[in-house]
């Protein structure tokens, strides 16, 4: 385990400051914010707190309301909103400066068996067989706006292994493409823990990296990146459907059916390395053209 891991696991070891309060930090973001998927993730295990520990997450839904603040602390307030026999739910509203940032409502549920089917998994290439981000990125230096991107997009990449399996948005700039895209993730390195939680909250943290992508595959734009697109997470939602693990590869085939407005839509599903399905992701956001 490098130590970019070991401090994302420290940030989503929220501080308890009083019965149903948690307070979280930031990691520096590749924009002026705070990074969605670390609140989500946060907010997350902010409920998660105050579950029994037999009952698993099974879905959140979630908005983003204002733009966080990176130096200053997050924090976490949990509305036990019910505790039944089988589903308890929680309400996290994550605060800064006095005002909300962020809203989340989970769901958690104790195991039971029922019906079980899915879809096939969509073919993909071995994920051994990609390049890493830091073998990968110098190629595009030249694309991005700021030469320094490239060193700071490693960097995020530097706890969580992702690589494309598809052409990224940066390498397509210009060219609209089928709005669809496929990356591999996993931690970089083996976690000691088995907790559900742990892990559904890293699938989180990762979910909000890449959803975004085939709304600007299918109109050629690079992104924030490349400076040809402004956006920003409006909602999130996702449905946990069977067990994983996530410092295993885990397949995130993501499209986007709808882009209109001033917002962009993106869905997805992370498949396990042999075949499960084991999350439904859906988001939209704001994906604006710069005016000249």
């Amino acid at each position: 385990m490098n130590q970019a891991l070991t401090t994302l696991l420290d940030l989503l070891d929220l501080e308890q400051i009083e019965e149903n309060i948690f307070r979280g930090t930031s990691r520096p973001s590749l924009v002026p914010r705070v990074f969605g998927g670390q609140v989500a993730a946060q907010a997350l295990v902010a409920a998660g707190r105050t579950v029994p520990a037999d009952r698993i997450a099974h879905s959140l839904h979630s908005y983003f309301l204002r733009t966080g603040d990176t130096s200053a602390p997050i924090v976490y307030s949990v509305d036990r909103i019910r505790d039944g026999r089988s589903f308890t739910t929680r309400r996290v509203v994550a605060v800064q400066h006095g005002q909300p940032i962020f809203h989340l409502s989970a769901s958690f549920q104790t195991y039971e068996d029922g019906l079980d089917h899915q879809v096939a998994m969509p073919s993909a290439p071995d994920p051994e067989s990609l390049p890493t981000a830091a073998e990968s990125l110098p190629a595009y230096r030249e694309i991005f706006r700021d030469p320094g991107t490239v060193e700071r997009l490693i960097e995020t990449r530097e706890a969580v292994d992702l690589r494309y399996a598809t052409t990224p948005p940066w390498g397509s700039v210009g060219e609209p493409v089928e709005p669809r895209s496929q990356v591999w993730f996993r931690t970089a390195g083996k976690l000691d823990s088995a907790d559900p939680l742990l892990h559904t909250c890293l699938a989180t943290y990762v979910s909000d990296m890449t959803l975004l992508d085939s709304v600007l595959l299918a109109h050629g734009r690079g992104g924030w990146a490349v400076g040809d697109v402004v956006g920003a997470s409006l909602d999130h939602a996702m449905w946990f459907h069977r067990p994983f693990r996530a410092d295993e590869w885990l397949l995130y085939d993501q499209e986007s059916p709808s882009a209109a407005a001033g917002r962009g839509l993106g869905q997805a599903r992370i498949w396990t390395q042999d075949g499960r399905l084991a999350v439904t992701v859906i988001q939209e956001g704001v994906v604006r053209v710069p005016r000249a």
